[in-house]
């Protein structure tokens, strides 16, 4: 089994995030990778003493954004800010009620599953808890290869050398091809997840709390997969997250969201150097209080 990596100092990361920025703006400027435009998704209330049953309310409302490609946006809000559903409306695991998502310019909100199903290689999602998102009745070398049968990716013959591949990326071993999912910690088994996501090569990962289930420990090394995948692969990142210390160390930019709205949205520097919202302080006042 390979080693798990170490954690990567801060002033590693920000030193990175320096060299991207001044790279980016070497580039000639190109359409974005995802552009969200005044997202909206609803809901229906259950019955309560206050609210009557089939009453709506606005579980996103006006949301917009875009990720380059290359790029992470950490969308960083609370439990119940919309930041999950957001994730699902850009995947069109639900239709939003109004707005749009376009993905390497083409508009992917609402289509059928059918026509979605040629994007879908593009955009790829990691979940929050590994165990829950891994076939237990599969074995490692099945899971990884179950994507590429689908797509239709390749020879059959080459499968099994190609899961092999997506292990070595991950920093595990090629000889876990043939394990079970109940035999691996927590952090492996997301890792393997990572893997899965990326059998088919996308553009673009949504990670919903991808770390949240894990120990403090490893969710350091699963943060630093993300880093070297990243540069290694060139991959952009829509990282959902409650955790502001996690977005400051992997994201370009940092959204923050609140009550289903973007209340504030800029680079991950300035919005930790300078908040402007008062509800962005706040999160920012509280974080620091509870590592003090």
């Amino acid at each position: 089994m390979a080693a798990e990596e170490t954690p990567i100092p801060e002033s590693h990361s920000c030193d990175a995030h320096a060299k991207e920025r001044s790279a980016a703006r070497n580039q000639v400027r190109t359409p974005p990778l995802l552009q969200v435009q005044n997202l909206r998704v609803e809901f229906s209330r259950r019955s309560t003493s206050m609210f009557r049953r089939g009453e709506k309310f606005a579980a996103v409302n006006k949301v917009s954004f875009h990720v380059d490609s290359g790029e992470t946006l950490a969308l960083v809000g609370e439990s119940g800010s919309g930041k999950s559903t957001t994730a699902r409306a850009v995947l069109n695991l639900i239709r939003p009620d109004s707005g749009s998502v376009t993905l390497d310019g083409v508009r992917v909100d609402g289509l059928s599953h059918t026509r979605m199903r040629p994007h879908r290689r593009k955009v790829q999602m990691v979940f929050q808890d590994p165990t829950s998102s891994l076939n237990p009745r599969m074995t490692v070398a099945e899971i990884l290869m179950e994507p590429l049968k689908i797509f239709r990716l390749g020879e059959r013959e080459s499968w099994q050398k190609e899961a092999a591949k997506l292990l070595e990326l991950v920093r595990l071993n090629a000889n876990d091809l043939v394990r079970w999912p109940h035999e691996f910690s927590g952090g492996q088994k997301q890792r393997i997840a990572i893997a899965r996501a990326l059998a088919v090569r996308p553009q673009l990962l949504v990670c919903d709390e991808p770390t949240s289930s894990l120990d403090v420990s490893v969710q350091a090394q699963i943060v630093n997969l993300f880093l070297t995948l990243r540069q290694e692969l060139g991959l952009a990142y829509l990282f959902i997250t409650h955790d502001l210390a996690l977005a400051r160390h992997l994201a370009h930019r940092t959204a923050i969201m609140r009550a289903g709205e973007i209340v504030e949205l800029r680079s991950t520097e300035e919005l930790f150097a300078s908040p402007k919202h008062a509800y962005t302080k706040d999160l920012l006042s509280n974080a620091k209080g509870t590592r003090g």
